[in-house]
Order: structure tokens, then sequence, then C-alpha cells
């Protein structure tokens, strides 16, 4: 399983990348304007400077919502660094671009998917990724790993290449339940990584070893 984080921010991605597990960054305007990056000309540096941070994919977000704009957006991004992955709405335009964009060579992640349906549709036009949310879906008591579980089937049914990116994971249990689904990428904060460190009988062991080094010592 990849781990992505969610974030535009450079020290939690370098904190990431320094833990020596991170596969990539996802991020999108939301998250940029959260670190207070506006404006075009910084937006493009901002993901620069992410890629030349991590080693993996970083997904870098179209703003048009339109077939023509979002080509015109995707490729600019392209061309910013071998590292960056064109990232789409899963709307009827962002699917036309996805297949254009896979016709070129150019690696696309389909998101805001909310269905079976929709990842099929992003698996058939190409997609490189597709990012079912599946916090989002619990936010509105669905059972937003299902949908995991749905899309890995169907998948697998048909051996798409398409990775299933779980994104909008809200915390550790959510990264442990995809991996057992088989979700092939998680994108999530910081915490719910280094969520996965984290266990009661490991501090109590050892702080006893370090205890009895001590008496001895």
């Amino acid at each position: 399983m990849k781990f992505f984080i969610d974030t535009a921010n450079l020290a939690q991605i370098k904190e990431a990348q320094e833990l020596g597990v991170l596969d990539g960054v996802t991020t999108n305007p939301s998250l940029m304007a959260k670190e207070g990056i506006t404006g075009h000309d910084n937006i493009l540096k901002h993901y620069v400077d992410i890629c030349n941070i991590v080693e993996g994919d970083v997904s870098a977000e179209v703003i048009a919502t339109d077939f023509e704009g979002m080509v015109r957006e995707g490729e600019a991004l392209a061309e910013l660094h071998e590292q960056i992955v064109v990232k789409l709405p899963m709307i009827k335009d962002g699917i036309k671009a996805c297949k254009y964009f896979s016709n070129k060579g150019i690696r696309t992640n389909v998101t805001l998917v909310f269905s079976p349906g929709q990842a099929l549709l992003a698996a058939k036009a190409g997609a490189t990724y597709v990012s079912p949310f599946i916090g989002r879906l619990d936010d509105i008591s669905t059972d937003g790993l299902n949908l995991i579980a749905e899309i890995r089937h169907i998948y697998d049914n048909y051996a798409f290449e398409t990775q299933i990116l779980a994104a909008s994971v809200r915390h550790t249990m959510h990264v442990i339940d995809c991996a057992k689904l088989g979700a092939d990428v998680m994108t999530g904060p910081l915490s719910s990584i280094e969520g996965l460190l984290k266990h009661p009988l490991t501090d109590s062991g050892l702080a006893k070893f370090l205890e009895d080094y001590q008496k001895g010592n």
C-alpha cells in the first residue's frame, strides 16, 4: 500500500518524507488556501516546491470545469514537473479530459468519486488513480469503506490498472481498513500515518526495558 499525505503544508510533507514511508502527495485548492497559498503563479511554484521534497507522485488539481479548460490547465501542470499527476473532477468533461490525457501519456487522478459507477467510468477512461472520498461518505452516514470494497471487486473482475486511492482518510483505522480491503493507496493527514506507530504495549515495554537497563548499569 502506498502512503500519500493530503496537505499543502511543506513542514508536514518534510516530516512525512523523513519518516521514510511517504510515496506521494495529494493536494487541492482548499488545502492551498489553508496554507495561505494564493495566486496562480504562487500555486504553481508551490507544486514544484512539493515535488522537490518528495520522490513520488504529486496530484495537482485543475480549476476549470470544461473540457478545453481542463486540457489547457492539465497540460500546463504536467509540464511543471515529471512527478505531477493531473487531478480531474468526476464530471462528464472530466472523464473526457481523462481519456485525452491517457492517450497523451499524461497521468491522471480522478477525484470526488462517491460511487462504483463513477470509478468504473474513470478506469475505462484510463485514469492512473481514482479517488473515492470515504470520510465524506461516513459524514453522511454512508459506509465509505464499502465503496472501496466494491471498486476493488470491479477492478479485479476486469484487471483494470487504475489504482484505488482512498481519499478523505480521517484517522488511523481508516488506513488499516483500507489496507485490508486492498486499496492501492491511502491519502490522509500526517496524524493518520503517525497513528500507526502507537500502541500502549510498545510504550510500556520500552519503558520496562529502559528501567531494567538502568538498574544494571
